[in-house]
């Protein structure tokens, strides 16, 4: 049987090693406390250190679609009041339209009636290229300043789409090109085109002699009240679309905005230190790290002058 020799080194070296280890236990303690995570390093825990990354890479993708639905939000309530402020405006032109379709009304009335119909049409200009973000609401994915020729009414984006992922694999238009809310050039029902019928007819309209005949301007306000009327049905379906749009983004980053918080609760929870028993820990590992400290003081206390005497 062979016999290990026990010298006063190896204890000294075996209470060291054990004080060590003591100390390292308390300083992992403490670093738990003062970071508030008992996941300081992967080497803490390989796996719950996977689980955290997978959750940070689930939030980080459902905060995007949160910031992708809010910006979607901003673009269809935008639209929402536009098209709104719109739709009064060409309400406003159908009134003067019905008001100016009798042969009863003197000139200088009609010509009141043309000019207001200018009026509005030239707003209803305006109010097309608002912009969002400086970048026109209506113009599609144009780089231009405007969706619309101020002066001819004629449609100078693309015919591009803006679209928001708000979700994993759904993503929403949020834009509208102006040939879709206000009708493409060369259609009757145009709505710039139709204005300006509007005033021209009022004003004026001639038989084919050249002779001024209230009938056939009765007749062609008759014709332009019913394009007027397609526009106006045109706006209010798209108006339905940016309202069903609308929640539906709103619903989407509302659910997103939740699993936000159920993420970084789970994370909370897995990366996230129990403050109570990491403290009743530490606690018994001081109480511990004291009596390794008097053990170790009594164990090697004899000193060579102890084995002199």
């Amino acid at each position: 049987m062979t016999a290990f020799r026990i010298t006063q080194r190896t204890v000294a070296q075996t209470s060291l090693q054990g004080l060590q280890g003591n100390l390292d236990r308390m300083q992992h303690l403490q670093e738990q406390l003062s970071s508030g995570r008992s996941l300081n390093r992967p080497s803490d825990s390989p796996t719950r250190t996977v689980q955290a990354m997978q959750l940070r890479g689930d939030n980080a993708r459902t905060e995007q679609y949160a910031r992708n639905a809010e910006d979607g939000l901003g673009w269809l309530a935008t639209a929402d009041t536009v098209l709104t402020r719109s739709l009064d405006l060409v309400n406003r032109a159908r009134e003067v339209t019905v008001a100016g379709m009798t042969d009863a009304i003197p000139p200088a009335a009609r010509e009141a009636m043309a000019i207001e119909i200018d009026n509005l049409r030239q707003g209803l200009l305006e109010v097309a290229n608002t912009r969002y973000l400086n970048v026109p609401l209506f113009g599609g994915t144009t780089s231009g300043v405007a969706a619309y020729d101020p002066a001819t009414g004629t449609y100078v984006g693309d015919n591009g789409v803006l679209k928001r992922t708000v979700a994993s694999g759904t993503a929403v238009e949020v834009s509208f090109t102006g040939p879709a809310v206000f009708g493409d050039d060369g259609d009757p029902s145009q709505l710039f085109a139709v204005l300006d019928r509007i005033s021209q007819h009022l004003r004026t309209d001639a038989d084919a002699d050249g002779a001024v005949d209230p009938k056939v301007n009765m007749e062609d306000l008759t014709t332009d009240l019913g394009d007027l009327d397609t526009a106006i049905d045109r706006m209010l379906s798209t108006l339905g679309q940016v309202g069903a749009r609308f929640n539906r983004v709103e619903t989407l980053r509302d659910t997103a905005d939740d699993k936000v918080l159920t993420g970084t609760s789970r994370l909370a929870e897995t990366e996230s230190v129990d403050l109570a028993r990491t403290i009743v820990d530490l606690q018994l590992q001081e109480v511990a790290y004291q009596a390794a400290l008097g053990a170790t003081a009594r164990v090697i206390q004899p000193s060579l002058v102890d084995f002199l005497r």
